[in-house]
């Protein structure tokens, strides 16, 4: 394996796009990080180049992310064929589809109460709801990662398993356990038009791991920035290469 590839630099084999399908990161993959969620910028030429591949892939091009599959919408619009969100809890599995949803538990009402109190005494920490968990965001107060991290240690004792402290850029995560980017990627690699092809997995985070790991448990393809691309601009380009060259 290469270490990271410039704009101009070609990374390891990956499958013929004929036999490929492309699962994808969205924030500090194929977009870069913002201050905020809302704050993402979408990169102009962006939108054809995936065009292209989910062209050349025939169809099989989804996003997996830790975001609601409305955002990602709010986003791409109908480009990826598929879309996962929220670490594979919530999948459509193609266009127009219904929302499939994972069975989860139910996150304690008391946790959620304490973590707004929490938030509320750190100002530039955040909590974000999800469906089956929250997130506590520090970006804008570092200095209160480690109570955060604490303080949900401290309510994850008494969950017996069902949830599990996952850490992110600049947050941590309580989440139901066994639901991941890896569940994800294998639900959608059982559905056309992703089945019989060979996963191309890229991300950028902690909780991308699990998805780089079943893409190669099923014969494919884990990628990941910084290891494989300098950054999303790095991405972005080979992306942009891949598809002149099959085009």
């Amino acid at each position: 394996m290469s270490g990271p590839v410039s704009e101009h630099e070609s990374p390891l084999q990956i499958p013929a796009l004929s036999q490929a399908a492309f699962l994808l990161d969205f924030d500090g993959t194929l977009v870069d990080i913002a201050p905020t969620p809302e704050s993402v910028i979408v990169p102009e030429t962006l939108p054809q180049v995936l065009r292209k591949l989910r062209a050349l892939c025939g169809d099989a091009l989804a996003v997996v992310s830790g975001r609601p599959v409305d955002q990602i919408d709010h986003f791409l619009g109908d480009i990826p064929f598929a879309v996962a969100g929220e670490h594979g809890i919530a999948i459509r599995h193609r266009p127009g589809g219904e929302i499939e949803k994972a069975a989860l538990p139910v996150v304690p009402p008391l946790w959620l109460a304490e973590a707004q109190k929490l938030t509320d005494a750190w100002p530039g920490t955040r909590l974000e709801h999800k469906q089956a968990g929250f997130v506590l965001h520090y970006r804008g107060a570092p200095e209160a990662g480690n109570i955060l991290k604490k303080e949900a240690s401290n309510w994850l004792t008494s969950a017996k398993g069902a949830f599990h402290l996952q850490a992110a850029k600049m947050a941590w995560e309580v989440r139901p356990t066994g639901i991941d980017k890896g569940y994800a990627v294998a639900a959608l690699m059982e559905h056309f038009p992703f089945a019989g092809r060979k996963p191309v997995f890229v991300g950028d985070d902690v909780t991308d791991e699990d998805g780089i790991a079943a893409a190669k448990r099923l014969g494919g393809v884990g990628l990941r920035i910084p290891t494989n691309f300098a950054n999303p601009a790095a991405l972005r380009a080979w992306l942009s290469a891949l598809v002149k060259e099959e085009g």
